[in-house]
């Protein structure tokens, strides 16, 4: 590649006559730097050879064979002179202009055009065939955004589901590149959960977030990696019937069994304290066995608990809050002023280990019960009570569906309407 300097040509990176910089300075100015002034120059040097660097660097990471790592280094490559990656259609498709720069920006050497450099400017490395087990693998890395803040327990619920959607693509397509997935490839693999719903036990929400969690990883990977695919991934999803409302137990149910005197003697101390706490909280299972020292307040003018973002992730902006505590929650709570350490890094160990209890001894009030219908109770006794929606939804950390002005009910507030209605 040439410049013109002064209305004479010069290759890049061959240095200008002596005669254009001062003798006594013995610094000369690289026609690089697109100028003849010598403190331009100086000025502009750093960016430019660190440019030249990166490049240099990513055409030694351009000599690996592994067709994931060319890539990259082509991508680094363009990066390095200041162009996205595109590929060579599109490069095609664009502007004249932009397509002329790309290719004057190509190193003419005594062999001819620097090839690494045209492939990666032009578009001419071949995107990776990346098999769909090998997209799992680098969706973790590329989703790092997604899981700040979340628990060990948080990340490994978040992380299985995806898990058994990429292993369940597999058993039926193969461990297939992703731009080679084709659109019976999905209709085949939909047919295969058609046949596991037919044979009952499942339902259609679990074909469904198969779906959208193998959905997620390949196009996580064609978007982050700039791969440019057409994925065959819509009109997949099954009709769901309505969704069943996990039912509320009655306030006598919740009286005269639940916290009948020895019903819950067969639970460990903690699971049973938690089951109490919730039913004059309202607050999830999950959000209670969280509960860290710093986040029950029992020496307060009004105990509480705060259900804050400390060692995870919480499910949402609304669900940070503070609840007083009355009634025979309170009296559960001061037994575990620092929280429920079995259970704070496994919340679904404490759902499975109430239920089955619940189950086992004859305390739900329905088949269809479970520990969470606590939290039910809970809002149905505020609705019945004629409490405001903002402090419900404040109180079960749920969405207002206008925007939210103020602070809310004080904690005086809060803790007459909640005492009002405690059990």
């Amino acid at each position: 590649m040439t410049v013109k300097l002064r209305g004479k040509k010069y290759s890049l990176y061959k240095r200008v006559p002596k005669r254009y910089a001062p003798i006594e300075s013995r610094t000369f100015v690289w026609c690089a730097l697109g100028t003849d002034s010598l403190s331009v120059a100086q000025e502009k040097a750093p960016l430019v050879w660190s440019q030249m660097l990166d490049g240099w660097e990513a055409k030694l990471k351009g000599d690996d064979l592994d067709a994931e790592k060319r890539f990259e280094a082509a991508k680094d490559l363009a990066a390095s002179r200041g162009f996205r990656y595109l590929t060579v259609d599109r490069v095609a498709d664009g502007p004249l202009d932009q397509l002329s720069e790309r290719i004057s920006a190509i190193t003419e050497t005594s062999k001819g055009s620097d090839m690494k450099e045209a492939k990666a400017f032009l578009g001419g490395e071949k995107p990776p065939a990346l098999k769909v087990s090998r997209c799992l693998e680098l969706y973790w890395e590329l989703s790092r955004d997604k899981i700040q803040g979340k628990s060990e327990d948080q990340l490994r619920r978040w992380k299985n589901p995806r898990i058994k959607a990429v292993a369940n693509f597999i058993s039926v397509c193969g461990d297939k590149a992703i731009n080679a997935i084709t659109p019976d490839d999905m209709l085949d693999f939909r047919g295969w959960w058609m046949d596991k719903l037919e044979a009952g036990g499942l339902t259609a929400n679990s074909a469904n977030k198969d779906f959208i969690h193998i959905g997620d990883v390949l196009k996580t990977i064609n978007n982050m990696k700039r791969l440019g695919l057409i994925l065959p991934l819509t009109g997949l999803a099954f009709k769901e019937n309505e969704k069943k409302q996990r039912p509320a137990f009655s306030d006598s149910w919740i009286k005269e069994k639940i916290l009948a005197e020895g019903a819950l003697d067969g639970l460990n101390d903690q699971a049973a304290a938690i089951v109490r706490l919730m039913v004059n909280t309202g607050a999830r299972p999950s959000e209670l066995a969280a509960l860290t020292p710093e986040c029950i307040h029992l020496d307060s003018n009004i105990p509480h608990i705060s259900i804050e973002a400390i060692g995870r992730q919480l499910k949402s902006s609304n669900a940070k809050r503070c609840i007083p505590v009355c009634g025979v929650s309170l009296e559960a709570l001061r037994a575990f002023p620092d929280g429920f350490e079995r259970y704070r890094g496994s919340s679904a160990s404490l759902s499975a280990v109430v239920n089955k209890y619940l189950r086992n001894n004859g305390l739900l009030e329905t088949p269809q019960h479970s520990l969470y219908g606590l939290r039910h109770s809970f809002e149905d006794r505020q609705l019945a009570a004629g409490v405001d929606e903002r402090i419900r939804r404040d109180v079960m950390g749920h969405a207002l569906k206008r925007e939210r002005y103020g602070h809310g009910a004080s904690m005086e507030h809060l803790q007459s309407i909640l005492q009002a209605t405690a059990l």
